[in-house]
């Protein structure tokens, strides 16, 4: 009785596998597919592939555009946004004919097929990354420098996708440096940075003078900054003592000049004129009140 009672327990089990796949696929559920990932360079074209193995004309079909809110790209057997116009429909794939970087983001097809059991509803998602090749990087190059001083040079670049990496040139040949480490290469001069795109000179000297430009490349493309000369100057000591002396002849000139004037008495001269034209300013106001009253007693 065990040995029978054994396959019967395994043919009840199939039975309710069976039935329980049945009701999964009756409310629209189905087995979840493998996620994809697609890539295409900027201005290039895409196709995001829909992978659903069955398909009926019954079939209906929704492409969505996934992020912090959900948008329509195919709808009601249309295209829909800006896809009208640089897309088409291959079967239940979407051909992008002009990739834009906004184009990047998670994509979901939703295909829904009428069964006996009810709709039963699959679903695939895509997510296209856009590659974009560097713009014209941005340099800051200062126009002098004094020598034994810090120098830094800066170029960046804000567009491409994937990050660029940096390289420097002077008088139009690239610059070389020593081993890197974590994208830096030391030379016995100066430092550069092919990640950050800085380049440093520790202590400038008149041997880096020259016309320095920044190229900025990543997998897709390159481009580069025009050129811009930074000269190099020596501090000229000669000068700075020779503009201390005069300063302090002239600071000198101008203390001699003061101590004569007071030993001349112009300060005192000056003075005592005050005095007197104030003494006759009360004179004269005293003479008219003077006036004033004997004109009024009369």
């Amino acid at each position: 009785m065990a040995r029978r009672s054994g396959p019967r327990l395994l043919l009840l089990l199939l039975r309710y596998l069976v039935v329980a796949l049945g009701y999964h696929r009756a409310y629209g559920f189905s087995t979840p597919k493998g996620h994809q990932v697609i890539t295409a360079i900027e201005y290039q074209e895409a196709v995001l592939t829909c992978q659903y193995l069955k398909k009926t004309m019954a079939s209906r079909l929704e492409w969505k555009k996934l992020g912090d809110s959900v948008s329509f790209v195919y709808y009601e057997q249309a295209l829909k946004g800006d896809f009208k116009d640089r897309a088409q429909m291959l079967d239940f794939n979407i051909r992008i004919k002009n990739v834009t970087r906004n184009d990047a983001g998670k994509y979901r097809c939703e295909v829904s097929t009428p069964s006996e059991q009810g709709p039963r509803l699959e679903e695939d998602t895509v997510t296209l990354e856009v590659l974009v090749a560097p713009g014209v990087p941005s340099c800051e190059i200062p126009n002098s420098a004094l020598s034994g001083t810090v120098v830094e040079l800066r170029c960046q670049d804000k567009e491409a996708n994937p990050a660029p990496e940096y390289t420097w040139f002077k008088n139009g040949i690239r610059l070389l440096g020593g081993p890197e480490l974590d994208g830096q290469s030391t030379n016995s001069s100066y430092t550069m940075n092919t990640k950050s795109g800085t380049l440093q000179f520790n202590t400038v000297s008149k041997l880096d003078s020259g016309e320095y430009s920044c190229e900025a490349r990543n997998s897709v493309g390159s481009r580069r900054c025009p050129g811009k000369r930074m000269q190099v100057d020596d501090l000229n000591i000669s000068g700075i003592i020779a503009a201390v002396v005069i300063v302090a002849l002239v600071i000198s000139v101008c203390g001699l000049g003061v101590c004569y004037a007071q030993r001349k008495g112009y300060f005192s001269k000056e003075t005592s004129f005050q005095k007197s034209s104030s003494a006759a300013k009360a004179t004269t106001m005293n003479e008219n009140d003077f006036k004033h009253s004997k004109s009024f007693i009369i």
